[in-house]
């Protein structure tokens, strides 16, 4: 089995997109904690998770873990209206049979998934501790976990509290069937917990001890172990899944596909690295932000369309000659014959953005515009990398949104979303800092977007003039709150020595205009 070596960059990129897309809910952020239990937070719309190294089995076994835990928190931010505290007795036996309900609520919308949640229940259940390493009456309630869940106890527990536990799972099962059968949410499943509380004869404040499967990180189980145990819960579950083979789940062919894939894809980013660069400049490292608030859908949308026959390579033009005669175009005066143009981008380029605090007030249209421009980027295959720059912590910082040797994704989203609008415009000091890529990659166009003077003219010149003899042409986009005051700030642009200057007083003409500049 190969060995996973996944960043957490790359995890919350493939989480992300699975959790939106099965929860069908877009602004759903994820992020990794070792210090408590894979737990979804709903008012936050926020799923932290247990890292995937702390989990038990191999590296596949691990993965598929990973993504079932997935699933099932993409169902509750679907199913349920509240999420309890598993500290205490009674948010405890409410989530227990939520993850019931939203499991088979689940299942009828994703057919896929039976065999992958039986091998997860095989690996809950190897998770769960013994009987009698649990102490007071917090035993019963793992024994009721136990049985509700998987029909069946790891260890002895005495029989007058047996009878208890079964009488409880019985009704517990009982109520989330007639929650599905009669549509009820969790509201309704929540007055029926103080019913298996009185079952059980506990408290419902009894304090539950933490029993997590990543407590036993590094732990193997033999296949043979493992098979045992898939064995008995796909018997035990059969009444809910029908008959599953337990030596299909324990393989996960349909999954391992997908697995290897994200192996290769994840090799193949590693060889290229980033330590080029990284010198100098320093990468927004947040993972839980919500990016679809930059996601200008309808401009995104527009643009492609604007844009589609660079897409496609060719481009139909009129000539005085050609491949065919319009008549309508003869009867106007205009060149009678139109033909098909090859067209395509083949120029490299480097797009620096303008984080200064004068762009604070208009910092979301500016995002949402750079983000549509990067999005068509992507989708007109251009090779391009976006910098942004902006005052931190009283210093000066240029970050790398996206180098360009990977693709535009989720996670270049992520770190353009984090950047806030602060501080002056050293375009000198940024230039520098980014001197040693700009020399590595020497990129055909570098293009800034700023909507300021620089703090210091004659150092910028100098810069310019620098990247200029590595054969780089440097392009300056003036950003204004008006035609007048984006005219002024490219001509200002102009004499600081910049081959193209160009002006925009509406955000949204900017990605139109970058693409004009790469046709050019």
């Amino acid at each position: 089995m190969q060995s996973l070596q996944l960043q957490n960059e790359s995890l919350v990129e493939i989480a992300t997109f699975l959790v939106r897309r099965w929860s069908e809910r877009e602004n759903v952020t994820i992020e990794f904690s070792d210090k408590i239990e894979t737990k979804t937070r709903l008012k936050e719309n926020r799923v932290i998770l247990t890292p995937i190294e702390k989990r038990i089995g191999d590296d596949f076994q691990r993965y598929r873990q990973f993504r079932t835990s997935l699933w099932y928190e993409a169902m509750r931010i679907k199913f349920c209206k509240k999420i309890l505290s598993n500290d205490h007795a009674f948010g405890f036996i409410l989530n227990t049979m939520e993850t019931r309900r939203v499991e088979q609520l689940g299942r009828k919308l994703w057919k896929g998934m039976d065999e992958e949640i039986i091998f997860n229940y095989a690996y809950m259940l190897v998770s769960r501790p013994q009987l009698h390493t649990v102490y007071g009456k917090a035993r019963i309630v793992e024994a009721f976990y136990q049985y509700f869940m998987f029909g069946a106890l790891k260890g002895e527990i005495q029989s007058s509290h047996f009878e208890r536990i079964k009488k409880a799972a019985v009704f517990a099962k009982k109520i989330v069937d007639e929650a599905i059968e009669k549509e009820y949410d969790t509201e309704w499943l929540e007055k029926n917990v103080t019913e298996i509380i009185k079952i059980l004869d506990i408290d419902s404040l009894l304090t539950i001890p933490i029993s997590l499967p990543f407590m036993k990180a590094g732990m193997t189980v033999s296949e043979e172990e493992l098979l045992k145990f898939l064995t008995v819960v796909s018997k035990n579950k059969e009444g809910d899944f029908g008959k599953i083979d337990p030596k299909d789940a324990l393989n996960g062919d349909k999954i391992y596909d997908e697995y290897k894939v994200l192996l290769d894809e994840n090799k193949k980013n590693d060889n290229k690295g980033l330590t080029s660069e990284l010198i100098g400049v320093q990468i927004p490292n947040a993972i839980n932000i919500d990016e679809t608030i930059i996601y200008d859908i309808n401009l995104i949308s527009n643009l492609k369309t604007k844009f589609r026959e660079l897409k496609s390579g060719w481009k139909e033009q009129h000539l005085s000659s050609g491949d065919e005669f319009d008549e309508e175009n003869y009867i106007e005066g205009n060149d009678p014959f139109f033909t098909d143009v090859k067209k395509s981008i083949k120029t490299r380029i480097v797009i620096l953005l303008d984080h200064s605090s004068s762009i604070a007030s208009d910092a979301l249209e500016y995002k949402k515009a750079t983000l549509a421009l990067c999005e068509v980027l992507a989708y007109l295959k251009v090779k391009f990398a976006v910098y942004a720059f902006n005052t931190d912590n009283r210093s000066v910082v240029c970050w790398l949104i996206k180098p360009d040797n990977m693709k535009w994704n989720s996670i270049s989203a992520k770190r353009l979303a984090q950047i806030v609008a602060n501080g002056s415009t050293p375009l000198a000091e940024v230039y520098d800092k980014m001197f040693p890529t700009l020399q590595s990659k020497r990129p055909d166009i570098f293009l800034t977007l700023t909507d300021g003077e620089p703090s210091d003219p004659d150092a910028v010149r100098i810069m310019i003039k620098s990247l200029k003899n590595l054969g780089i042409k440097m392009v300056a986009l003036g950003l204004g709150s008006n035609t007048v005051r984006a005219t002024m700030i490219a001509n200002n642009l102009r004499h600081l020595g910049y081959e193209k200057t160009l002006a925009v007083s509406r955000l949204n003409d900017i990605p139109s205009k970058v693409i004009r500049i790469l046709e050019s």
